[in-house]
C-alpha cells in the first residue's frame, strides 16, 4: 500500500499539497545554481592572479588551464537542473496521466524551476 496515501496525502495532489516544501527547495536550488559557479570561477581567478605574480610560465599555463575546466564545470552546475527539469518534462508529456495530475504535476515543476513564480501554489 502507498505510503502517501497511508499519511492522507494521493499521489494526484502530491504537489500542491507540498508546494511550500518544493518552494524553498526551488529556493535553494536557485541560490546553489548561481553561488557555486561564480565560486568556482573567482578561486580559479584567485589561483591564476597567483600564478601571474609568479611569474613562472608553467603555473600561469596550468592555471589557465584549470580556470578554464572550472569555468567549464561551472557552465555544467549551472545548467544541471535545467537540462534535469526539462528531460522530465519530456517524460512526463508521455505518461498515462490524467489532466489533474499533470496539472499537479506543472505546479511541482514551477515550485522548482521557478519558485517565485504565480505558478507555485496549492490548490
Amino acid at each position: 500500500m502507498n505510503g502517501l496515501v497511508l499519511l492522507g496525502t494521493g499521489l494526484a495532489t502530491f504537489c500542491g499539497d507540498t508546494h511550500e516544501l518544493l518552494q524553498v527547495v526551488g529556493w535553494v536550488l536557485t541560490i546553489l545554481k548561481i553561488v557555486i559557479p561564480l565560486a568556482i570561477i573567482v578561486l580559479g581567478l584567485i589561483d591564476l592572479g597567483k600564478a601571474a605574480i609568479s611569474s613562472k610560465p608553467e603555473e600561469i599555463k596550468k592555471s589557465v588551464t584549470s580556470l578554464a575546466w572550472r569555468a567549464v564545470g561551472g557552465v555544467l552546475i549551472f545548467f544541471i537542473p535545467t537540462l534535469v527539469m526539462v528531460v522530465f518534462g519530456f517524460v512526463g508529456q508521455f505518461n498515462s496521466a490524467t489532466s489533474s495530475e499533470r496539472s499537479d504535476y506543472a505546479i511541482c515543476r514551477a515550485c522548482v524551476e521557478t519558485p517565485w513564480s504565480d505558478g507555485c501554489h496549492g490548490h
